[in-house]
């Protein structure tokens, strides 16, 4: 297939090495020399330098012959200009871009298919809320992606000192676990994915990936964690649209919320709009502040200012004076790594959040959903399984499945089966895989093909 994604910033960048990975051609534009530097230093791509809101750089790209364009760019106009294009000069079939302005999305229709024809629109900022809503709705997990309309969940969990699972082999868990409602599908060591097989052995602070049915996600903290923990007061850094919208979701779970904004304006226009939010002027960075406020008696403190080195320095304060558990909003991928092993509990991206988006948009097929973890270094995928794909009738145990990947789960009308090697997977079953971003070729090439993934 053919793309072309217009803007190399973080969302093109890492869209355009995973879509390369997957060997597919693909064309980036855009108008900073140092951002095509980058791609082209690192990347198996082609580059154009020019705006992706112009015709002939288009034209340039190849648009003529194009599957898909993504319009990734930090500017929503230039993103709707590019998709008007593509649509206006060669019928492109599918195009994508990146929305985040709340009046656009409001207004839907000038978006739709009687006037710019955009295919997906994404607003990354919007997919933080969710997420970081669910991460305060399960506390002791550092990470949570829904499957099936929320029915199973991988869960990233830290393996505690004191948790009894430590030294114990994968093989011996699974015996004690006679009700087989857990599968762990990934160990996260070291800044390494582990796809876990019956002799590895949980350590402790590994990074524990499990995937159970929603309604039995404390069975999983339970396994993990050494008690459980329960939020009632929360405190956020940053006043902008993300900030509010996640104190918003927060007032109807009857959380105590605390909201910190520096600028006095912006403090008086979101208490306008927070009914039982406490809004404080000041700033995050402010230890006197933080104390008066009670930090120590917080147990979720969530940096997401528009400046992600004050969501770090801030987070890790506000970790040190006290708070229970913090999250911290990065806009570099590259930087996530490192800022998970300096302290900070949580680390979320709206850019992969847009990135795990506009992957399971553009696969073919029967995929339903696609997530990605750790600096897309592993991939989460649920698909349909089709009654002429080799995974079905027969056990999973007689199946050859690649090493550096795992059914997590099998969903069949209502009933959730967590998978033993005894399972069969029957045509129509969704079925949810965990799988290293290296491994994705051979499970597209042993099984993806008869499923119709591309």
């Amino acid at each position: 297939m053919n793309f072309i994604v217009v803007g190399a910033g973080e969302v093109g960048y890492h869209l355009s090495s995973r879509l390369s990975q997957e060997k597919m051609d693909v064309v980036v534009i855009d108008k900073d020399e140092s951002k095509i530097k980058r791609v082209i230093d690192n990347l198996d791509v082609q580059t154009i330098h020019g705006s992706g809101s112009s015709f002939e750089t288009l034209k340039q790209a190849g648009i003529e012959n194009a599957d898909i364009l993504i319009a990734a760019t930090n500017s929503d106009e230039v993103n709707m200009i590019s998709c008007l294009v593509a649509s206006v000069q060669s019928k492109v079939p599918i195009k994508i871009a990146r929305i985040r302005n709340p009046e656009y999305i409001q207004n839907s229709g000038i978006l739709g298919e009687k006037h710019l024809n955009i295919d997906l629109t994404i607003n990354p900022e919007q997919e933080m809320v969710r997420a970081i809503a669910r991460l305060v709705e399960i506390p002791d997990v550092v990470d949570v992606v829904e499957f099936a309309e929320g029915r199973v969940r991988i869960s990233g969990i830290k393996v505690d000192p004191q948790s009894y699972v430590i030294g114990k082999k994968l093989r011996d868990l699974s015996k004690e676990n006679e009700k087989h409602d857990i599968i762990i599908a990934a160990i996260f060591r070291d800044d390494q994915v582990i796809i876990p097989r019956g002799d590895d052995v949980i350590q402790e602070n590994d990074l524990v990936y499990a995937v159970t049915e929603s309604k039995k996600i404390t069975t999983v903290t339970n396994y993990f964690k050494e008690k459980e923990q329960r939020v009632q007061r929360i405190m956020i850094l940053g006043g902008g649209e993300i900030g509010v919208e996640l104190a918003q979701s927060l007032e109807k779970k009857a959380i105590k919320t605390k909201i910190i904004e520096h600028d006095e304006q912006r403090c008086l226009e979101i208490a306008e709009k927070l009914e039982k939010t406490i809004v404080l002027r000041g700033n995050g960075t402010d230890r006197e502040l933080l104390e008066e406020e009670n930090i120590k008696d917080v147990d979720v403190f969530i940096a997401v200012s528009e400046d992600e080195q004050t969501n770090i320095l801030v987070s890790l304060l506000a970790k040190r004076l006290g708070a229970k558990k913090v999250i911290s909003l990065i806009n570099n991928i590259s930087y996530i790594p490192i800022v998970s092993s300096i302290g900070v509990d949580i680390v979320v991206s709206p850019h992969l959040a847009a990135i795990s988006r506009i992957l399971q948009f553009i696969r073919k097929g029967k995929v339903l959903s696609v997530a990605s973890f750790n600096k897309e270094n592993a991939e989460a995928i649920e698909i349909v399984a089709l009654d002429t794909s080799d995974l079905v009738n027969k056990p999973l145990k007689d199946i050859k499945f690649p090493k550096g990947a795992i059914i997590g789960a099998v969903v069949r009308d209502e009933e959730i089966i967590i998978p033993t090697g005894n399972t069969i997977i029957l045509p129509g079953d969704r079925v949810i895989i965990f799988t290293l971003t290296s491994t994705i070729p051979s499970v597209e090439k042993t099984l993806m093909v008869k499923m119709e993934y591309w």
